[in-house]
């Protein structure tokens, strides 16, 4: 079983495939299982990596969660990825909270870092206006039934299957929401994506109920050399729900990136 240390945790993680490296970070119902449908899609043409943020899936962690602790974690794991032979870059493809945590690692250690996908999620940047954006989609999502605002009534009637087992996969996690609120404290600012020496790419959902198509939007006139990517009828979890068009704009990146360095 890969295991990476980071700290005190042992944080556990998965290599599939082969190609240039995509490591997905899980949001906070999920953990490495969650990707089952990115992974399968991918794995042919590149190496995808998952993993399990300390207190989620296999990953334990007996002290106080800290989710400031979560890039720690990611770089770890692109660590010890590299010193496997595996690649020594990877995109970092965050889902709503691992967005934050992929892109403060990214920020951390750019030299491991070849491009970042924030999906749901402007990744805790700090900025007035934004903020302001970003916390009145929030209070307008509070309003929903939480299951509301992750998949769309539709798709719970069609699949029954896939919302039953999209709601079990919370149950193998010990971190709560309480435990991941101080993951957006102390964001990077626009000027400091805008000096990232990574491509960006903002993806969401033109149903997500939890960040606004307009909030993301409005972020990509601020960010210099975000690419902004709106996927019409997808939902605040689209890699569960609307795969398909999750893992084909994850390819249009990935082969961005790939042009940009070759």
């Amino acid at each position: 079983m890969p295991i990476a240390n980071s700290g005190d945790a042992r944080i556990y993680y998965e290599v599939h495939g082969a190609g240039p490296a995509v490591l997905f970070v899980h949001g906070s119902g999920g953990h490495h299982a969650a990707w089952w449908q990115q992974v399968a899609a991918l794995r042919d043409e590149h190496t995808v990596i998952t993993l399990d943020l300390r207190g989620f899936g296999n990953t334990r962690w007996e002290a106080d969660h800290d989710a400031r602790n979560f890039p720690g974690d990611i770089i770890a794991v692109l660590d010890a990825v590299a010193d496997g032979d595996g690649p020594a870059r990877a995109v970092l493809a965050g889902q709503s909270i691992g967005a934050a945590a992929a892109l403060r690692a990214a920020l951390t250690r750019p030299d491991r870092a070849s491009g970042v996908i924030l999906a749901h999620s402007l990744g805790g940047l700090q900025d007035s206006e934004l903020t302001a954006l970003v916390k009145a989609d929030r209070a307008a999502a509070e309003k929903l039934p939480v299951l509301d605002r992750l998949l769309t009534p539709e798709f719970r009637a069609q699949r029954p299957d896939l919302a039953f087992l999209f709601r079990q996969m919370g149950t193998f996690n010990t971190a709560k929401m309480a435990d991941l609120r101080n993951l957006n404290t102390d964001g990077p600012t626009v000027a400091d994506l805008n000096a990232a020496p990574f491509p960006l790419l903002l993806l969401a959902g033109e149903k997500d109920s939890v960040l606004s198509a307009a909030t993301v939007r409005r972020a990509g006139e601020l960010l210099t050399h975000a690419r902004v990517e709106i996927v019409p009828g997808a939902p605040h979890s689209m890699y569960w729900e609307t795969p398909g068009l999750f893992n084909d704009a994850v390819r249009r990146f990935l082969k961005e990136v790939a042009a940009a360095v070759s």
